[in-house]
């Protein structure tokens, strides 16, 4: 190979060397939660953004227990998740910058078409109440997810020890929210659900919704900075970028305007002012 061949090649090869180090740099990392990534929002939010700013933004979607691990480790730029108490955790022991409400779905119960419990049209406190009084079958998801935590709250609310009533009603799916619902509809049980997966869920057999709207139900999420001081190899200025955007005008338009079979799955109400 001459000089010149040589000198081109080295060329052409540090020129790749700055693209592929800029695309790199022009990324962030988010965390979140594996039931927002499942719902297909970020799926339709995240192309919208990169068009927009250039940012490319790769995923970690795990359980709700779990997405705050890696962020504690410095191994996320921003996270995204539906767990305030956690979330307002991670803020106070110093892990990420503040926290900004983004949007909002909904939890519903599920259940037979049938209603053996009789609980269709109740408050949330009084159908679970009417459940484990009865006996009826239940599906629990089982699996440490936000939704899991959503459960073992409202059945707290309800006055019941669910660790000391639960009994062969009480059914443990140990996976995710259409396992849980499969499992729900072959059983004939009460199962609780998100919204979303609810809709996205396809063979519903006998199952209805028989509660929601009750305020207890509201499904909040949050969005955070992980903190660059702790953190020096978070990228600051775009991982505040995208959070700036996903509370703008914009990004909660963008989120307003994601459907499943025409219906809206989750309701922006953004909070500049953090908190």
């Amino acid at each position: 190979m001459g000089r010149l061949s040589a000198a081109f090649a080295l060329f052409c090869g540090l020129t790749a060397g700055v693209a592929a180090s800029s695309a790199e740099d022009r990324a962030i990392v988010l965390a979140s939660t594996a039931s927002t990534q499942e719902s297909g929002l970020l799926d339709y939010l995240l192309p919208i953004f990169r068009d927009k700013t250039g940012v490319d933004v790769t995923v970690i979607a795990r359980r709700a227990d779990e997405v705050l691990d890696g962020p504690r480790r410095g191994e996320a730029d921003v996270v995204l998740m539906h767990a305030r108490p956690q979330e307002e955790k991670f803020v106070a022991d110093g892990f990420g910058v503040k926290r900004f409400n983004v949007m909002y779905n909904d939890y519903v119960l599920i259940g037979p078409k049938s209603d053996p419990a009789g609980v269709k049209g109740k408050d949330i406190a009084t159908a679970l109440k009417a459940i484990e009084a009865k006996g009826a079958p239940f599906v629990t998801r089982g699996d440490r997810s936000g939704t899991h935590a959503a459960e073992l709250a409202l059945w707290i609310v309800a006055g019941i020890d669910i660790a000391g009533a639960k009994g062969p009603w009480y059914r443990e799916a140990g996976q995710g929210m259409a396992s849980a619902l499969d499992a729900a509809r072959a059983a004939s049980a009460y199962v609780l659900s998100d919204r979303g997966s609810w809709i996205a869920f396809g063979d519903r057999g006998d199952l209805d919704i028989v509660v929601e709207g009750d305020r207890r139900l509201l499904n909040q999420y949050g969005v955070m900075l992980v903190n660059p001081e702790k953190f020096p190899n978070v990228k600051k200025d775009l991982a505040q970028t995208f959070i700036d955007w996903l509370t703008s005008p914009e990004g909660q338009t963008a989120i307003a305007g994601y459907k499943v079979d025409g219906q809206q799955l989750f309701f922006p109400n953004a909070d500049r002012s953090g908190g």
